[in-house]
């Protein structure tokens, strides 16, 4: 019985179809994936060739274009970026093997372009050792060898074994693949988190009042659940950092340097405080905003302790990621700021999303200089020695919050007559003092506020205006307590966050 698993006439070399060259190509890709994957598991989950990649492919993206993907895609940005490098080596797989239907060669030859990418992207990795080189090293060897392998028994021509030996290599292929998806991902900070158990304040943030949103009209909660706390960040795979393995290095410009374990840190008095934190992505009327009653230490009396000398101007902080972000000292040694060291978000320990073990958070700044996650090292510098992951970029280095609002209801068709527009107002660390609406471009109407719970959280508004039936359109704006009233001049989020007047259409009938 012919066990050919090629096309090629009587008398001329053995070829293989197309369907099984293609075949090989893209088992060689899930090989060599698998096996890097898997190795990754004990160098560093970063170190897996798909993901090194598609990390620097998010390091060397330009401002414009994570602008449009954030906006685009929103929290989904890097799945997308996940599927739709896969779809691509996919097809540059298939191609691997269709240019080499006779001789292995050709395919080889795309394959160590493969691995030299890979190698290369982990090489380029501040948060990789020279051993994790060894993850992309083993998936080079493994594509090259497995397609070699496949393509030798494609082609071997009456021996009843081949097709047998092929049919086994798929299974082979795929087995790896979900072994080396088990083993790479296998540590996991999750159980470290859960043997924590809630985290109790010694100086626990004010109740808040009942009068402090207006969820019934259409408002947010004015504390956001912790599965609905927005995410931005560059970790295309969340940091997995167990508590007991955790060290904060705090040192540079200081009088004596400090290393802090996460027990260290959860014996101190911890101090619950309640802020809205904001990205710098954040479009007008944007989502990417939320508010959290977070419990830690306090970070200036941290830094204090190692003793900050003259001249630092920045808080170069680095994520176990390896992502950087600076904050100007004054800020974070300014008197009744509050910037933090956290541990936990609404009593329970940071979720691993939103940097457990620990994170910085500093009121006032947008979070690209402000709120590393997953923290692991201070240094404090000055501007000139050190730039930081988003500055390399074109974003501006100090990051104030700007003053801006929002109106979350209504949306869509109401019905005519007395219609109440409800949303969000900030000028974190500021406060706010004032909301205005506007309907149809006629005259401002003051907005009721919500009680004020700190001048570090959003706070809430609601006015009622009069809708005849037809389409409307609905402007707000606010004032916050410097006098400042935001500007209705539109502006894009690069370099420091986007300004304008949030306007809603609706429909009364």
């Amino acid at each position: 019985m012919s066990t050919d698993l090629g096309e090629a006439p009587a008398g001329a070399p053995p070829k293989l179809s197309p369907a099984v060259a293609g075949l090989i190509g893209v088992l060689a890709l899930v090989a060599a994936l698998a096996a890097g994957h898997l190795v990754a598991a004990f160098v560093g989950p970063g170190a897996s060739p798909y993901f090194a990649v598609g990390n620097a492919a998010i390091d060397l993206t330009p401002a414009w274009l994570k602008d449009f993907a954030v906006n685009a895609f929103g929290t989904n940005d890097k799945p997308v970026l996940l599927g739709g490098m896969a779809v691509v080596m996919v097809l540059l797989a298939v191609v691997a093997g269709l240019i080499s239907r006779e001789r292995s060669w050709p395919g080889q030859i795309v394959i160590a372009v493969f691995g030299a990418v890979g190698i290369a992207a982990v090489w380029g990795r501040p948060d990789l050792g020279q051993a994790a080189l060894f993850a992309p090293a083993v998936s080079l060897v493994a594509g090259l060898l497995v397609f070699r392998w496949l393509h030798r028994a494609a082609l071997t021509r009456g021996v009843s074994a081949s097709r047998r030996q092929f049919l086994f290599a798929v299974v082979a292929a795929g087995v790896a693949g979900a072994v080396g998806q088990w083993a790479g991902s296998r540590r996991d900070a999750a159980p470290s988190r859960a043997s924590i158990g809630r985290l109790v304040p010694a100086q626990p943030a004010p109740p808040v009042p009942a009068g402090a949103d207006f969820a019934k009209l259409g408002t947010p909660t004015f504390i956001t659940p912790n599965s609905d706390f927005y995410r931005i960040d560059t970790a295309l795979v969340v940091p997995q950092v167990p508590a007991e393995d955790w060290r904060l290095r705090i040192h540079g410009m200081v009088e004596k340097e400090l290393t802090f374990t996460y027990d260290d840190i959860r014996g101190r008095p911890l101090i619950e405080r309640i802020v809205t934190l904001c990205c710098v992505s954040n479009p007008v009327g944007g989502p990417y905003i939320s508010t959290s009653r977070f419990v830690g230490v306090d970070l200036a009396e941290l830094l204090g302790e190692a003793g900050v000398r003259a001249g630092a101007q920045q808080l170069f902080s680095t994520s176990s990621d390896g992502f950087t972000a600076g904050t100007p000292v004054p800020t974070i040694m300014e008197p009744g700021r509050g910037a933090m060291l956290a541990i936990g978000m609404n009593g329970e320990p940071l979720p691993i999303e939103h940097g457990f073990p620990a994170r910085l958070v500093v009121p006032g700044l947008y979070g690209y200089v402000s709120a590393t996650k997953w923290v692991t090292d201070l240094e404090l510098t000055t501007w000139d020695a050190k730039q930081a992951y988003w500055l390399q970029r074109g974003w501006s280095e100090q990051g104030p919050i700007k003053t801006e609002s929002r109106i979350d209801a209504p949306q869509g068709r109401v019905a005519a007559g007395k219609v109440r527009l409800a949303g969000i107002a900030w000028a974190q660390h500021t406060g706010i003092d004032k909301v205005d609406v506007q309907l149809d471009g006629g005259p401002w109407r003051q907005a009721v506020l919500s009680t004020e719970v700190t001048p570090n959280a959003w706070r809430m508004w609601w006015a009622e205006v009069d809708a005849a039936p037809g389409a409307h359109t609905a402007s707000v704006r606010a004032t916050d307590r410097s006098g400042y009233t935001q500007t209705d001049q539109l502006a894009d989020v690069v370099p420091d966050g986007a300004t304008g007047w949030h306007t809603i259409t609706f429909t009364a009938r």
